[in-house]
């Protein structure tokens, strides 16, 4: 596991965002070999995309081949509902890139049938080629998705009910009315994830440090599915410094040091 610490949520930002455009470019994508990224929602991932949309803008990336599958979606939100994963990723990404429609891969929480919706997609994951790069976030209990504590490291693609923490948390979205975030959702598995050939996780603010400590220094469990990126043969945290407020000082400074040549985010697409 690699541990990329950055001064604030914007650098943290744009050192994914140059990660991302940097692998985009190395593959040299087309379309008989798209590049496949897996996709996150939520506050973590916003700067991020504001960043590559203004490289696409400016010509250094493109989307064109491009294949994308989102981490998440409520069940029985419509797609339109403004609080929607479809919505979040149209209105905040895929609308203003040059991605194919066709090329996004987002689960239908309005499906007849959920279960197969979730094997369907899958099987198009892997019908794919499987994903190259999964980006994500994670909650302030070391969820990754919609994977909460006491999830399977193994699991896949599914239905999952909510825990009443993330149904508050999530409230924020919805007017602070509890009673209308959804109490399920579909959701990439913690298994799903760790196939993917790489996995950047972004760790923003003093809410997550305990998640982080759990990442970085704690042992393997379920209760923390986050702590899975340790059994990941390429695997990044990019953290910001309030991130780090319960890590051992010993651990910081490791990781300062031998990434220190690294933490240049303008370096990555040189």
């Amino acid at each position: 596991m690699r541990l990329i610490i950055q001064e604030n949520y914007a650098s943290l930002s744009k050192w994914s965002t140059y990660y991302v455009a940097s692998k985009i470019r190395s593959a040299n994508p087309t379309p008989s070999k798209p590049f496949v990224l897996g996709l996150p929602t939520g506050s973590s991932p916003l700067g991020m995309y504001q960043n590559l949309i203004d490289l696409y803008r400016e010509g250094i990336i493109s989307f064109e081949n491009i294949i994308t599958f989102n981490m998440d979606e409520y069940v029985g939100l419509p797609e339109e509902h403004p609080q929607s994963y479809h919505s979040f990723m149209w209105n905040n990404f895929f609308s203003q890139i040059n991605i194919k429609p066709e090329n996004v891969h987002i689960l239908n929480g309005n499906a007849p049938d959920l279960k197969q919706e979730c094997e369907q997609y899958e099987a198009k994951i892997k019908a794919v080629g499987g994903i190259d790069l999964f980006l994500g976030g994670v909650g302030a209990d070391g969820h990754i998705a919609f994977n909460e504590p006491g999830s399977s490291l193994f699991s896949r693609t599914r239905i999952k009910t909510l825990t009443t923490d993330t149904i508050i948390l999530n409230s924020r979205f919805f007017d602070d009315e509890v009673d209308q975030v959804p109490k399920t959702a579909l959701t990439v598995g913690v298994g799903t994830i760790m196939d993917a050939k790489e996995v950047l996780i972004m760790v923003s603010g003093y809410n997550k440090a305990e998640a982080l400590v759990q990442a970085v220094e704690g042992a393997v469990s379920q209760k923390w599915t986050i702590t899975a990126l340790q059994m990941h043969p390429k695997s990044i945290i990019v953290c910001d410094e309030p991130a780090c407020d319960k890590l051992q000082l010993g651990t910081y400074k490791y990781f300062k040091d031998i990434e220190k040549n690294n933490l240049d985010y303008r370096s990555l697409l040189l």
